[in-house]
């Protein structure tokens, strides 16, 4: 898609996926439930069967085994204690089957059709033994028994873990003929009174005809709830998958392509963050986000966030189509492993001065660069590897934003995060440069370096008044670790309240990053030892072959 030539079309994306077989000649097996439901279906499945497995036991052997005449009866003979026995240990293995993170939700779930089954028999079993006499039904006559609590079994089953409603009706049958056929066997053996057919079919035949037709529509409720899931997570030609983060400005989602292999990272941008209140502000808005987008698009440095696709949903929600990544942010990252080397600092700066540097050119400020929108990655061979996220709300600082008095959300207006904002963000100056980055990026590096905050005020605006009126303290003041002299020094530049004293572009941070003296290098292999220790790589051949399976 070229995205420079395309129109955006704010009418776009909700859709229905398209039937496979319509385009490629042959049909694919899915599952019209999204991974994430299937996933929490299984987990529900897991439940019912220690449910089942509890319930059973307190109404089956509790009371036998309270009392000693019941005991004597329970251990009698096996007919007695085997069945339940049995359903309790069919419960607890699929429990324990259910839990084994190396089998998939599809195979879980139908190993629970299976359950649902046999746990059926099983109380089938229970219920329907030594039967004396039917029960009396006054001017009715003898007959009658009642609904078996298979019936609650084979409805609440259904209604836990969704399944297609033909599949569900066809087992649900099968799971209700264990009460007609339980008690036969019980005739057989001479354990339970024999009725006349007409009592048969009414009693334990006809009933269950009625629970089958209520398992099949309350099937097709649950499961046509997922399947609307599914549907309304269909943006354009991708499908959210996983939700993978959530933040103030919307929620970011694994998603797959429905015709390619590739995965992709979809973000979600909240309109009303963006300060849509009325129509002239939606213009805006769209024609801005439209700029911006295929101004992002056509960056090329291999340091910036690919951006694959973008639109609006018809809710109005913002969204950007990206590559997907295998790694940490830069804040996930000292979180679980602390400061970094200054080495290995001044490696990864350098790449972000690499994409910053092709932005700034471009007009554009990021006006958001801080630890969580830097990302370390494995790409293809490489480990160590920096990509700069958020490129999809940068401003163009070469010309004023017609109307921009009408954006009133926070995020639009200033812009940043405290924590990483430079005084002139934080004091709402709208002639801010590219110099404004490189005020974040001095608090990166001091993140980077000692783990901690340059400033860290007990509210959002104490913190960005610090940035303008207070002075840091040194990084070396903040770690153990050695920090040479002369980064120091070019943090605390980069740090500067005033833009004319820091470095004036990120191809002079890059250069002065370089000359800096280190006491070793941050070398390939260092690199890639610290990645096999700390995140082996991922088997990309398995996942896109599950990628595709499930497409």
């Amino acid at each position: 898609m070229d995205l420079m030539a395309s129109e955006l079309d704010p009418k776009t994306t909700l859709v229905r996926a398209a039937d496979p077989s319509s385009r490629s000649g042959r049909r694919t097996s899915t599952s019209a439930l999204p991974p994430d439901l299937l996933a929490a279906a299984a987990g529900r499945l897991r439940v019912s069967a220690l449910m089942y497995a509890a319930a059973y036991f307190l109404s089956a052997f509790l009371p036998a085994l309270l009392f000693a005449e019941g005991r004597a009866v329970l251990f009698s003979s096996p007919e007695y204690w085997l069945p339940g026995t049995l359903s309790l240990a069919g419960a607890l293995a699929v429990a324990w089957l259910v839990s084994r993170p190396e089998l998939s939700d599809p195979v879980k779930l139908r190993a629970g059709l299976s359950f649902e089954v046999l746990g059926s028999f099983g109380i089938a079993a229970a219920q329907y033994h030594d039967i004396a006499a039917p029960i009396s039904q006054g001017l009715m006559g003898a007959g009658g028994f009642g609904l078996s609590w298979v019936a609650v079994w084979v409805l609440l089953f259904n209604v836990m873990v969704p399944t297609p409603p033909r599949t569900a009706v066809a087992v649900a049958a099968v799971s209700v003929t264990a009460v007609p056929l339980t008690y036969a066997a019980g005739v057989a053996l001479g354990r339970n009174v024999p009725l006349d057919p007409a009592s048969f079919f009414f009693s334990l035949v006809s009933p269950y005809v009625v629970v089958v037709l209520l398992a099949y529509f309350g099937a097709r409720i649950v499961y046509g709830l997922g399947t609307a899931v599914r549907r309304a997570r269909e943006l354009g030609s991708y499908r959210l998958v996983e939700r993978l983060g959530r933040g103030g400005m919307g929620e970011v989602w694994r998603a797959r392509h429905r015709m390619l292999a590739r995965p992709a990272a979809i973000k979600l941008i909240r309109p009303e963050v963006l300060g849509w209140r009325d129509d002239e502000s939606r213009q805006l808005l769209l024609r801005r986000f439209e700029r911006e987008a295929q101004a992002t698009a056509s960056m090329r440095s291999e340091h910036t966030m690919e951006l694959y696709d973008f639109g609006v949903a018809d809710d109005g929600t913002f969204y950007y189509v990206m590559e997907l990544l295998d790694g940490f942010d830069l804040d996930e990252l000292v979180e679980r492993f602390g400061p970094l080397p200054a080495e290995r600092v001044v490696h990864l700066l350098l790449q972000i001065c690499a994409s910053l540097g092709e932005a700034h050119e471009a007009g554009l400020i990021h006006r958001d660069v801080k630890p969580a929108n830097l990302y370390l990655c494995r790409y293809g061979r490489e480990v160590d590897f920096i990509k700069v996220l958020d490129f999809g709300l940068v401003k163009h600082g070469r010309m004023p934003e017609e109307s921009a008095d009408k954006l009133t959300g926070a995020d639009v207006s200033a812009g940043g995060t405290p924590a990483f904002m430079s005084p002139e963000q934080a004091l709402g100056e709208e002639r801010g440069d590219g110099r404004s980055d490189l005020y974040s990026m001095g608090c990166v590096a001091y993140w980077l370096l000692t783990g901690t905050l340059v400033f860290k005020g007990a509210t959002p605006m104490e913190t960005m008044v610090m940035h303008i009126s207070r002075q840091p303290e040194p990084p070396s003041a903040r770690t153990t670790l050695p920090i040479p002299g002369d980064l120091e020094a070019l943090v605390l530049a980069c740090l500067a309240k005033d833009p004319d004293a820091r470095p004036q572009t990120a191809d002079e941070l890059a250069a002065r990053l370089a000359s800096v003296p280190l006491a070793g290098e941050w070398t390939t292999s260092l690199a890639r030892e610290w990645w096999d220790r700390h995140r082996p790589a991922v088997d990309r051949e398995r996942v896109v072959e599950q990628d595709v399976g499930a497409t």
